[in-house]
Order: structure tokens, then sequence, then C-alpha cells
């Protein structure tokens, strides 16, 4: 350390020699250099006969830089110079805005975790300062890498923007993953420590993990530390939940009661373009990348996702997806700002939740959806014959009302830029409101008698809304037809995820609407990439603030993804429908229509081109097809793969598919059913199916990681 020497050869008395030793103590001072340091001067007078000599040593000590959200803590920042804003900058800014509008209102229900939770706006603002505090407690630094493995709860959601608000990035996937690819994400993304579910889950991966992986600590969102294995936990520090809420609370005390506390760190703001979250998905084509989503990319989607979902305060929304899913993510982080009740649920309790807590939204997946349909035409077709009858013949006449209804209203999509004439417009709107006048009264009665009654089983009572996969026609109709509302919307997580979708004043079904705000969406030939018109078929590309800042450590899968224009290429195949100002199409201009995946088209031997997904979707509208895969790449036919729905086959009655010396069913006779029920539900398709393989065990859905087992039966 460098010494400074000052002397003095006068003769001072006791007064003059004390005050000029306060007056170097008052001078202490620091000063920032460059390097983030700071100098202290560290003081001590000596007394030479009557000759007074100071010897000052200069100590170099290194600042500790916290970075914080600037309006969710714009305290720490404003008693450091930095000028203070109430827009949001960063996803954790939400929280004080809607602490400050929603204080005492209910923002969370976590019925199924020990303990039970119900959380109230302000306590969750306050749950996400100490939990950000705690993690800078414990040496959390701005830019370092969490690994969060951990499943769909209030807690994780403390977990997930207490993270952020440090300037950390947490790299989040669900429990249910396996050990392999968990380990995989953990390296590649270069995480520090662990915040995982809860111990039962942490021994399954632990071993592994910590054995092939740098591990600092591990933080456990829910259960006991006793419970984790201790083989693997020497030497490695193991948090629960409440300690790092309690260290956090502790330390926030303090630095809030004490000027001198605060003075030991320099604050700066996360910037919006730092990145938030690496969510790791198989991206738009190859192996699973680590897609780099920012504050900015998801602040987009909260403040644009209300035209969608126009909340109000006191808004239920059931939540049954994955957290760790950009969809429902963007959407939980969105209804947050509005003052709703968020109540978490799963598959198991899906049927109960919807009749308990009767949700205004259900946030879902195509599966969500079906799997509510087939349990509502289950209980119609296990009715009495009279009710049976009575519901069928209703649903049928609104099937048909809906339809012309579509007709006067302008939503019925064309690929065709030909516009019809005003007297062909006119006609055709004044039969289809004719026919829907006649037809008005019966679908009104069948809402009496039939619909409120599935209505109050599903408990939907504004909107259930749909991405994250292609939604059958038939589900989408059946659903308009009794009148619960579906929007069908469409994004990837590298578009955070929502880049379109239908709004309450314009659900045209087929389509996954416009795009929402600040957001462009073109069309482009398969080969040349050359931009197409309205109505042409090419793959669709996505502009916009929301679009990802690039795949983590792969620069070629980024530039293949982004080009320079920054359009983001989904890989997926659709169209844009034209404008028209006349006719059945006059509300459908500019609205995105997908035809599948580019990579899913099957070319046959013949050379024509295949998109099975038409195929796909007529063939699961029979009951007795749980799922189903056309194949047939350069083959000369397409074939298909199915899984029968053998408890519908059985209740068929047709008992000569069932071997005579076994109840079980015989797989000829089951086989030759199936291939009757394809010609039957695909017989209106471009191409038909040959042959058909019949298996017993259902696909793995990793998606949502469903029960393709589970039913759900609602009346």
């Amino acid at each position: 350390m460098p010494t400074i020497a000052l002397t003095s050869n006068l003769a001072w008395n006791p007064l003059d020699r004390l005050q000029a030793f306060q007056l170097v103590l008052v001078s202490t001072c620091r000063s920032i250099s460059p390097t983030n340091t700071i100098l202290q001067r560290k003081c001590q007078p000596k007394l030479l006969s009557s000759k007074f000599r100071l010897h000052c040593q200069l100590k170099t000590e290194e600042m500790q830089i916290r970075k914080c959200s600037p309006f969710l803590e714009s305290l720490f920042l404003s008693s450091d110079g930095v000028v203070a804003s109430r827009e949001w900058k960063t996803v954790p800014d939400i929280w004080r805005s809607s602490a400050e509008k929603f204080g005492d209102r209910v923002a969370l229900v976590d019925p199924y975790h020990d303990p039970p939770s119900t959380m109230t706006y302000k306590q969750l603002e306050q749950d996400i300062l100490d939990f950000s505090e705690g993690l800078r407690v414990i040496g959390v630094k701005p830019a370092e890498k969490l690994a969060f493995f951990a499943d769909n709860s209030c807690r994780w959601l403390v977990a997930d923007q207490g993270i952020m608000a440090t300037g950390a990035i947490n790299v989040v996937r669900g429990s249910r993953s396996s050990v392999e690819e968990l380990l995989q994400i953990y390296n590649h993304s270069e995480s520090v420590a662990l915040v995982v579910d809860n111990p039962e889950f942490f021994n399954r991966i632990a071993e592994t993990l910590c054995s092939q992986a740098a591990v600092r600590f591990v933080i456990l969102v829910w259960g006991d530390k006793s419970c984790c294995t201790s083989e693997v936990l020497e030497g490695l520090p193991v948090y629960n939940y409440k300690d790092i809420i309690a260290l956090g609370r502790e330390s926030r005390m303090c630095l809030l009661d004490s000027h001198d506390a605060r003075q030991h760190y320099i604050y700066e703001a996360i910037s919006s373009d730092d990145v938030a979250t690496i969510m790791y998905t198989s991206g738009t084509t190859g192996n699973p990348k680590g897609v780099m989503l920012t504050h900015k990319n998801l602040l987009h989607q909260i403040n644009n996702l209300w035209d969608i979902v126009p909340a109000e305060p006191g808004d239920r929304f059931l939540s049954m997806l994955p957290t760790w899913h950009a969809y429902e993510r963007a959407s939980e982080y969105f209804i947050f700002t509005y003052g709703i009740e968020l109540v978490y649920t799963t598959v198991k309790y899906l049927k109960e939740d919807l009749r308990r807590y009767q949700p205004n939204y259900l946030v879902s997946v195509p599966l969500v959806l079906e799997t509510l349909y087939n349990g509502i035409q289950k209980q119609i077709s296990t009715s009495s014959t009279a009710r049976k009858l009575v519901a069928l013949f209703f649903i049928k006449i609104s099937l048909t009302y809906m339809d012309v209804k579509r007709i006067y209203e302008g939503k019925c999509l064309t690929k065709s830029q030909k516009q019809c004439s005003f007297l062909v417009a006119a006609f055709d709107w004044l039969w289809a409101r004719t026919i829907s006048l006649i037809l008005w009264p019966l679908h009104m009665l069948a809402k009496k008698l039939v619909y409120n009654k599935i209505q109050t089983a599903i408990g939907i009572s504004k909107a259930g809304i749909s991405g994250g996969g292609s939604l059958p026609s038939h589900v989408d109709r059946f659903f308009e037809a009794i009148d619960v509302k579906v929007q069908n919307g469409y994004g990837l997580t590298e578009s955070s995820p929502v880049a379109v979708c239908r709004i309450p004043s314009c659900n045209v079904l087929g389509s996954v609407g416009h795009p929402i705000r600040h957001t462009e969406i073109r069309v482009v030939d398969f080969e040349t990439g050359d931009v197409l018109p309205p109505g042409s078929k090419g793959i669709v590309e996505i502009k916009g603030p929301q679009v990802m800042k690039g795949y983590y450590k792969n620069e070629s899968a980024t530039k293949n993804a982004l080009n320079e224009g920054g359009w983001l290429n989904t890989g997926d195949i659709g169209w844009i429908a034209p404008s028209h100002s006349l006719g059945r199409s006059r509300r459908c201009g500019g609205m995105v229509v997908l035809e599948g995946r580019a990579k899913d088209t099957i070319v046959l031997s013949t050379g024509e081109n295949v998109e099975p997904s038409e195929l796909e979707e007529a063939a699961m509208r029979s009951s007795l097809i749980q799922q189903i895969v056309v194949i047939g790449q350069d083959q000369r036919r397409l074939g298909a793969i199915i899984v029968p729905n053998k408890d519908e086959i059985l209740a068929t009655g047709k008992m000569s598919i069932i071997g005579a010396d076994s109840s079980e069913l015989s797989k000829e006779n089951m086989t030759a059913l199936l291939r009757e029920e394809l010609r039957k539900w695909t017989s209106q398709c471009s191409f038909h199916i040959g042959p058909i393989l019949v298996i017993d065990e259902p696909f793995t859905v990793n998606f949502s990681h469903f029960d393709t087992h589970s039913q759900i039966f609602l009346i």
C-alpha cells in the first residue's frame, strides 16, 4: 500500500492539533476510479515533541456493482445519482406498478402445493424483492446464468422474477425432462448454480449434475433441505425458498435503514436490451437451441396482449400450462398488470377446478380444448336416447346458424384476390341474414336447454386462448356453436412468443388472426425468398420488437433463422388473406392462415407434395382414433400410424371385433374398422391414406407433458 506523509514543523498547541486531526478525519473520502475501486484514507496522528506529523495510508477496496430493475428498485438507483423513471424498462418493473394499483387484491392461488398459498399483489412484490436480494447476498452477480428446473407454482413466479431483478439470467426447464437433457442445458448455458423444484427432483438429478457440472449452490423452491441426498452435498451449499427470502429481507432492511450500508455498492439500471432468460427449444430447425429473450422482447408482449385478452381487475385465469414455456410465461406477466387472480391447477384437477373457480379465461393448447371437446361428446353419447337426439339436433342447428352468420358478417376466408360485384355481395348477405334469422330462435333455445349446462361445466365465461399448435377446425366450430369463445393464436419461442392472434371483435375461424401491434408478417417463396402477394402460400416470416436476440453460442443457427433485415424464418407454411371491401371476406384482409410446417411436408416418389396436417385433422374427427401420424416420404403412396381409442371402439357395439376366446380386441378386425373410419372422414381430402399400422402405446407429447390417457367428463 502507498503511504503519504504530511509533516509540519510548526509548534501547534493541543487544540490546534485536535482541530487538525478532526480536519483530516473529515477529509477521509472515497473516489471512484475507472476500474470501480474506492480509495480510503486511514489516518493516525503521531506527536513528535512539539511537532505534528500525520501519516495517511491509502487502501484500495473493490466496489461491488449491483444491477436493479429501474422502476422496481428506483430508490437505490436514485440514491446513486441515477434518474429514476416510472416507465417499465425490465419485466420486474411491472410488480411495483401492480402493487401500487392492486395492493391487497388476491394475485395468486396455489392450492396443490404444501403449504397451499394465496398471495396479494403487495405480498408478491415484497417476496420478489426479498428473493432477489437474497440471491445477491449468496453471491449471484449480474449476467450470471442460473439453471431453473421447476414446475408451475406461485414460488416459480417469485423465483423467476427474483432472478431477473438481480440482472442475472434464468435458464428454464421443467422437472419431467430427462437428466441427460438437463445436464446438456446446464453445461451449454454455462449456468453457475441450480434452482430446482423439490428435494425428490434434486435427488434424481443430483449425482449426474453434481459430478459432471460445476454447481456453486442449490436452491429448493419447495420442500425441506434435510430430504436431499447427503452423499452429493459435501461442500455444496443448499438453501430453501424461505432461506433466500429471510436473507433478502434482512439485507434489504439494513440497506433501507442505513445510508452507509448502501455506500458499499454501485447501483446500475438493468437495460431493456439485456438478456432476461434463455429458453431451450428445437428452434426453427435442428437440435435444441438456447433462445435468448431480452426484457424488451417480453415487455412487448406485456404491453400489447390486451387487444387479444381485454382483462379487467378481478378476472380469474386458470393456469395449467408449464410456466417455463414462453406462451404461458408471457401470458402470466401480461395479466398481472391488470389486477387479475391466477389459480394454478393441473391436468388431474382441471375438471374439478373449472367447475370450482369458473375462470373467465383459460390459456391453453389445442390438446386441452380437444380433451374438453371429447369429454362433452362422450357425455352426450352416453346420455339417454332422447337427450342425445335433442343435443345432437340443437348442435347441428347451431353449427349451421354460425356458418351463415359468418357469411353475412364477412368472416369467411378466401385465397382469391378477385372481389365479387356489389349485387352478388348484397344478395349473398340477404340470403345469409334471412337463414340466420330463421335459425336464431332455435339456437337461443339450445343455449337455454343444453349449452348453459356445458358452459357451467367448463366455466370459461370470456374466452379460451389457444396456442402452441394447430387447433382442429371441428373443435373450433363446435365451441363457436355452443357460444364458448375460442381465440386461436400463433407464435414461437423465438418471438416471445405471440406474433398473431384472433381478437374478440374479429374472431375468424380457420385463421390465427391479425398480427399484434408493432409486428409485421410476410410470406416468402420456398426457394427464392421473394415476398409473395396475399393469397399465395409460402414460408411465414415475422419481424417485430418481440423477435429474439439470437441463439446462445450458436451464430450459424442465428444467421439461418434471422436475416439481415431482422425477419425471423418460422419454418411454417401459410398465407395472408387478401383484402376485400365487399362480400363474405370483407373483414378477413391481412389475417394469417397456417397450413403446416415446411419440414413436415411429405414428398411422394411421384413428386407430389402432401401437407399431412389436412389428413390428420380430418381423421381426428373420428372418435375411434386417439392419435394419428401420416407418413410416406419418398414412397408411392401415403400410410399412417394410428393409436386407437379402444374404449370408444368397444362402445360402438360392433362385437365382431372381439376375439372369440378373449375379451381383447382383435387386431385384424380393429385395423379394418379404423381403415373404414379413415375412408369416411378423409374422403374430401386431396390425398388418401393407404396402409395403416395400429399401435397400442400413445405418442409422447413433449410440449406440455399431458397424460394422453387422461379423460375429462364435463356434464
